[in-house]
Order: C-alpha cells, then sequence, then structure tokens
C-alpha cells in the first residue's frame, strides 16, 4: 500500500531577530511601522499559509560593549504587533515567542486568552526559555537560570497556563434577560497553583477562547526540550533544515510521542528556511552568493571569530587571514551569559578545523564564517524550490516550513506568486482556507477544558 500524499504546511517568519535580515538593503523597509507587518502578513493571508511568526528578543544582542550591526532595526513588542495584525488578517495564524523565564503565567495566559478572542481563534505561542545573563539585567534579577532550572519553570509556566485556560467552561456564564442578571458556574474561572516556581490562587478574568488553549510551539532542540516537546507542544519550530538531520529529527521527536499518549499527528515538525529565488537556478546561485556578503558584513564575522577565541579581535581585518594566535581558554570573557559562547567544548580543536578549512579553501576570515554560518536552505527557480519543499516533506524530514525572507517587507512576495501556485499544482498545498481557526489549518483538535474532562470522567 502506497504511503499517503501529505499536505505541507508553509508559515511567514518576519525577520528582524536573526542574522538573515538584511536591513541595509535599498530594497528593505522598516522593521518598526506598522505597514510592513501588515504587508508580510496580508502576503501570507493571500498565499494561503497558516501563520505568520514573530521571533521576540528581550534585549538588543551585544558583543563588548557594542550591538550586532544587524540588530538595531528594533525589538517591537510582540503582543502589540499580533493584536493589530488581527484587526487586518482574516484567517492567517499569529504566533508569537514569550519567554517563560522573565514573565509570570496569569499575564501570559491572559494576553493570549485576549488575543485568541480578538482573532477569533488564531493565535499560537512560541514557547521559550532564557539563558541569557544581559537579558536577566533588563529584568533585574540579574544572571540566568542553569539549563535544568529553566526547563523545570518553563514546564511548570506551561502547565500553570492551562489550568487558567482550562479554568472556564462554555456556558459558564448565561444571560437571564428576564431578570437582568448573569447565572454563573461558582467555580467560574477558579485556580489554585502551587509548587516551586508559582504559589497563585485566584480567579482568570478571560473567558474560554475559541480555540481553548492556543497552539503551543516549543523550540528547544536539547534532550529536555526535545521531551518537552513530545509531551507539551503541538510544533516544534525546527533548526534542523537540512535533509538527512531532518530525518533524523523527525524521527526522533516523532518517537517520544507515544510514551505521553500521542500521536504523529498531534506534534507538527517545522523548520526554519531561508530561501533565494531566481529565473534560473544559475541566478538564484548568484544572488545568494551577493544575499550572503550582506548577512555577514566585516563586523559580524569578527564577531563570530571571537566568540570562539574567546579574546578581542576588532585589530584583525575581517578580508585577512585567520589570527595566528590560538583561542584564549577559560571562562567566556567576550560572549558572557550567552548559548553561543558556551557551545564549544574544546576551543583549541575546533580553531584546528576551522584553520584547516580556510587554509584548503583559500578563505578570509569573512569568507570563513559565511561557509559556518548557514547559507540559503532552498536556492533555485521557482520550480526547484517548490520540487525541493515538496521532497523534505514527503520523505518525512519535515510537515513543512517556516519561511524567513531576507528583505521585510516585500521578501515573501515572490514565493507567493511563484513558487504556492506549483505547489497548488501538485496538489500538496490548499487553495482555500477550509476552517477558521489555526487548529483547523494545522489539523489539531481543539483541547476541552480541565472541568469538561473531569464531568466526563465522572459521569
Amino acid at each position: 500500500m502506497s504511503k499517503p500524499i501529505k499536505q505541507i504546511h508553509l508559515a511567514a517568519h518576519f525577520p528582524g531577530v536573526n542574522n538573515t535580515t538584511v536591513w541595509s538593503d535599498p530594497a528593505a523597509g522598516s522593521h518598526i511601522e506598522f505597514s510592513s507587518f501588515a504587508h508580510l502578513a496580508q502576503t501570507a493571508e493571500r498565499a494561503k499559509f497558516d501563520f505568520l511568526f514573530l521571533a521576540e528578543g528581550l534585549r538588543l544582542r551585544e558583543q563588548s560593549g557594542k550591538i550586532y550591526d544587524l540588530d538595531v532595526v528594533g525589538r517591537p513588542d510582540t503582543f502589540t504587533v499580533l493584536a493589530a495584525l488581527a484587526a487586518v488578517t482574516d484567517r492567517l495564524g499569529l504566533a508569537g515567542t514569550i519567554n517563560s523565564t522573565f514573565n509570570e503565567p496569569y499575564e501570559v495566559a491572559r494576553q493570549f486568552a485576549s488575543l485568541d478572542h480578538l482573532s477569533t481563534g488564531r493565535a499560537a505561542w512560541n514557547v521559550v526559555t532564557s539563558w541569557d545573563a544581559y537579558t536577566g539585567e533588563n529584568f533585574r534579577r540579574g544572571g540566568y537560570l542553569a539549563q535544568d532550572d529553566r526547563y523545570s519553570r518553563a514546564e511548570q509556566f506551561m502547565r500553570t497556563t492551562w489550568e487558567l485556560f482550562d479554568s472556564w467552561h462554555e456556558g459558564d456564564i448565561v444571560a437571564d434577560k428576564q431578570s437582568g442578571q448573569f447565572l454563573s458556574h461558582p467555580d467560574v474561572g477558579a485556580f489554585s497553583h502551587h509548587d516551586a516556581h508559582f504559589d497563585i490562587a485566584g480567579q482568570f478574568s478571560v473567558p474560554r477562547s475559541p480555540q481553548g488553549r492556543p497552539v503551543i510551539f516549543q523550540a528547544g532542540d536539547s534532550e529536555q526540550g526535545r521531551e518537552f516537546a513530545a509531551a507539551t507542544a503541538d510544533a516544534i519550530f525546527s533548526r534542523h533544515s537540512t535533509f538527512d538531520d531532518g530525518q533524523a529529527f523527525y524521527a526522533d521527536v516523532k518517537r517520544r510521542l507515544t510514551r505521553y499518549g500521542r500521536r504523529s499527528e498531534q506534534l507538527l515538525i517545522l523548520p526554519a528556511a531561508t530561501f533565494t529565488l531566481g529565473d534560473t537556478d544559475a541566478d538564484a546561485a548568484e544572488l545568494a552568493h551577493e544575499v550572503r556578503l550582506q548577512q555577514v558584513s566585516g563586523q559580524t564575522a569578527i564577531n563570530f571569530l571571537e566568540q570562539l577565541w574567546n579574546r578581542d579581535l576588532s585589530a584583525y581585518d575581517p578580508d585577512g587571514p585567520l589570527p595566528d594566535i590560538d583561542p584564549e581558554l577559560g571562562e567566556p570573557k567576550i560572549a558572557r551569559g550567552t548559548a553561543r559562547a558556551r557551545q564549544f567544548t574544546d576551543r583549541l580543536a575546533t580553531a584546528a578545523e576551522w584553520r584547516a578549512i580556510a587554509e584548503s579553501k583559500k578563505l578570509s576570515i569573512r569568507e570563513l564564517m559565511i561557509e559556518l554560518t548557514g547559507r540559503q536552505s532552498f536556492v533555485g527557480s521557482a520550480s526547484t524550490i517548490a520540487e525541493q519543499i515538496n521532497r523534505f516533506v514527503q520523505a518525512d524530514a519535515s510537515d513543512g516550513f517556516i519561511l524567513v525572507p531576507h528583505i521585510t517587507p516585500g521578501g515573501l512576495d515572490g514565493f507567493a506568486d511563484r513558487v504556492v501556485p506549483l505547489l497548488q499544482e501538485q496538489g500538496v498545498f490548499r487553495t482555500e482556507y477550509e476552517g477558521s481557526t489555526l487548529r483547523d489549518h494545522l489539523g489539531l483538535s481543539r483541547p476541552e477544558s480541565g472541568r469538561a474532562s473531569a464531568e466526563r470522567a465522572a459521569s
């Protein structure tokens, strides 16, 4: 029996909190003005995408006291932008990244429940933790939580918000027009949660929203992150965008679902993916090279190299050779309090590998950083990119992709106009929305409230 053809899920990532952004390109617009957000969202909806995704940075990235040159575009507030987009779109899902380390469950639950009501069921939450000491300073907590503590807090944060979302039941409040009074269930909105991280009790102020609770995304890739996603998430914002890595990650996470009583279709794997679209494959390859040169400036290249070398390299020419001195060992000094600063387990061995690559290919510092820090996931003509995307999905390397254009706000236009119609012709992507909520788009069921589940079990 042949395997059924899978439908592709597509989403749009508003660039800005990453190294794909090319805000200095003449074609780039504002990352702050609402018209940019509206343009990208309306393009995604016109192309029948599942959702728009907003990343969030709670502090501009810095190194040695200097802001990254690709980060000066700013960090607008996620909920404010998504609420505004709800008014200028009708079906497109609205996904936002909200931190579980520096927020509180009641506030986040109230904001997402409100967004789900305002958008008539299109809200999604990408749950992230924070490892950044500099971000902690913004919230006056100082430092950052250890990894075990981060995930422990995140798991309890999630459980607590679910209790708040589920504290209302459909029909909890009914208006009696004759008496002019509202009749309510005595326990409406009541919650009480006590654990090592949260000690709260009261009544939740927002009625149950159209989706019951927002679609839950998770982006962690550690062993704890994968388990957390398998237990609680509806979708994973995956970093594994190559074919072989994608298949391995897909199989690993999906097999974990059974221990939580879940089926494969209850968790979607959606890697982030960049793309460069050209009239021909050759045109696209040439454009992709130009884009990478824009994405990795001389300053950015030196910043990346300093994170491994653990010493100030500002005197070095980014278009020159790698330093002849070795990295400085010990605690990170250049990029303290960041995950990247702690990712090198053997600085000397990694430096030797990088030197070997640079020597064999005759690469400068900047050229090496371009080589090492990734490249466009999909490069080619419209037909080539459509074929590549479909291959990934049908071979279980992903369930779709969250596309990250390098230009704002018009970077998605060509994909919507040229690639999407080819996927629709192949019958692997929708031509119209079939439902009204994001859960409808993703094929996810609506969870029942906690009290409804308890009452059903009792009866």
